[in-house]
This record gives C-alpha cells, structure tokens and sequence, in this order.
C-alpha cells in the first residue's frame, strides 16, 4: 500500500512539473523584418494592456550608420525592459517610403505605441495620422512629425544651434568667414541652423559664404566639403558649422586632405564618439553641442506608457544640451 502512495506521489510530481514547463515563456515574439531588431523580455516582466496582451513598442530610426541613432537603440531596449515591454526596432536607412511602411507594418501588428524618428518630419504626416486613426499613439523622438503626434521629445536644438553660433563668434572674434553644412529636412536640424544664425547675428564681421547639405552623413559631407574647398581658395574659409557630428568628420577628412586643417576649424551638434575623439586631437574639430541620445529614447519610452494609462503629456519636451570644447572635452562622459 505504501508503495502505491508512493508511486501516486511521483506521478503526481512528475504531472505538475509538465504543466510548469509547458506554461512557462508565455510571451509570443511578433514577426520581425530582416532589418528588425526585437527585444523580448521573460514572461514574468511583460506588461498587459487591458486586453491582457504584451504590450509592443515599435521604433523606427533614421538609420542605424550613425552611432547617435545606434544609441538610442541601445537606450530603447534599456528603456523596454524598465518597462517590462517588447521593442522592434527598424532602421528607416534614410528613405521616407521605407519608414512609411515600417509604421504601416507597425499598425498592421497592433503595436501598442510606436516611437518616431522621422526621416522627413513633413512627409511623415500621412502614416502618422495612419496610426492615430488605428489607435495608436505615436510618440516623435529627436525630431517633430506632422501628423498628430502625441508630444516630441527632443533635445533643445535651437540652444544646441545658438552655443555653437556663440563659441563660433567668440573664437572668430567677431569677424570671418564661414560655411554652413545642411542636413536631412527634419526639426532638428533647422532649429539648430536657426539657433546658430541668431547667434552670428551678434557678429556683423561674421559671413556666411555657402551653405549646402552635407546629407547629415560622413561620405556625403566630405564631398560637399571638398567641392567648397575647391570653389574658396585658401585663406577664404575661417569656419564650418556642420548640423551634426558625422558631417562635421567629413568635413574634418576633407580639410585634412587638402592640408588646410590649419585655416578653419570646426564645430559639430552631437558629441558623438569620433567626434569626440577629433577635438581631443586639438586640431581643427574644435567643439560639439552634445546630445544624449540614449537618456532621450528612454524617456520617449516613459512618455508612451504615460500616454497609455490616459495620463496627459506636454506637446514638446525638451532635454538640455552641453558645448564640449578642446577645453572640457576629458570631463565629458560621452554616450
């Protein structure tokens, strides 16, 4: 008799720890797209919604070439798993039509929220308003998108702009020529060009000479840089503001090249690592308006799920920014 409870015991054990393996991981990973990356947390983390399902965040970015957009992807995940939620992030690789479809891909997959790094902040509009009308909030992240957007949380790009307007005139002394390297058309990046002409303003000793796109990309700004090197023969060209940090290392390569580092310097938006390592060199990339990509993403994360228990959100935050210099540049933390 004894051993028959005994055996009874063993099956029942054996029953329970069946049942245990079979239920456990109950988080359902969604599809992904080879350009997708999906960090799912364990069951235990994942936060329903009041349906009872897992909640998805779903981020597109501009590209992944640029280590400020690969931060925010790494703070992004970081911010999912706070939350206990699943993020797909997708690079958009700087083509609109491609981010329209990633957010039309994201309304298909009833994510919960998606967050927004637009390639074109006006040409956005119609998939942003795709995802308002399926009820989904779109939170725009670094820089604004038409559409409806619940808020944009941005850094404060008008001040990144204006301090390096500022260091520019001081450095300048007032007077001098200067060129201007363009970027994608986003918020971002004319609210810098705005910040930065205000602050020339100061200076009417100071000139801008030509501005043109440098695409807010290394290999594209190093061309424009090369054919204004060749149009300004040297002694001509005293500064270059480049709208963000991966221009201005182009512009950087292209100066060098030439062996006119020596005429102009340089002053970028960003603080991103290769910029950084540049103005430890004290050559001619001389300061950044730094940026802190991965902090941002995490608190667009938080903004989301603010919005989805109703809570109500400011329609524009924005995040500080600080000029790393040749000056300070070892006491800066960096991403």
């Amino acid at each position: 008799m004894k051993r028959k409870i005994g055996l009874l015991f063993m099956f029942v054990a054996f029953l329970m720890v069946g049942l245990t393996a079979c239920s456990s991981g109950n988080l359902t990973e969604p599809s992904t797209t080879p350009e997708a990356a999906v960090a799912p947390l364990p069951a235990e983390k994942t936060v329903p919604n009041k349906k009872g399902k897992t909640i998805v965040v779903g981020l597109t970015l501009q590209n992944l070439s640029n280590p400020f957009f690969v931060a925010m992807s790494k703070g992004a995940t970081a911010g999912a798993m706070l939350h206990g939620a699943e993020v797909i992030i997708q690079s958009a690789e700087g083509d609109l039509a491609k981010q329209i479809a990633q957010i039309e891909d994201f309304v298909s997959r009833k994510v919960s929220v998606i967050l927004l790094n637009a390639v074109d902040s006006k040409g956005i509009a119609g998939a942003v308003s795709q995802a308002k009308a399926a009820g989904i909030p779109v939170i725009a992240v670094d820089v604004g998108a038409d559409g409806g957007v619940n808020t944009v949380v941005t850094s404060d790009n008008y001040l990144a702009g204006k301090l390096a307007g500022e260091y520019m005139v001081k450095r300048l002394k007032g007077s001098g020529n200067i060129v201007i390297l363009d970027g994608p058309p986003v918020s971002a990046v004319t609210d810098r060009i705005s910040g930065f002409e205000e602050a020339i303003q100061s200076a009417p000793g100071i000139r801008v000479i030509t501005k043109q796109n440098g695409d807010g990309n290394r290999e594209t700004s190093l061309a424009t840089m090369e054919t204004i090197l060749q149009a300004n023969g040297k002694g001509k060209i005293n500064a270059v503001f480049a709208t963000n940090d991966p221009s201005g290392v182009g512009a950087k390569i292209a100066i060098e090249q030439e062996g006119r580092d020596k005429e102009m310097f340089i002053v970028g938006v960003d603080g991103a690592p290769d910029a950084v390592n540049a103005i430890k060199e004290k050559k001619s990339f001389a300061a950044s308006s730094a940026q802190y990509p991965f902090e941002m993403i995490k608190l667009a994360m938080d903004v989301g799920f603010k919005v989805l228990k109703g809570e109500n959100v400011e329609p524009l935050i924005k995040m500080p920014v600080d000029l790393i210099t040749q000056d300070n540049v070892d006491s800066y933390k960096g991403w």
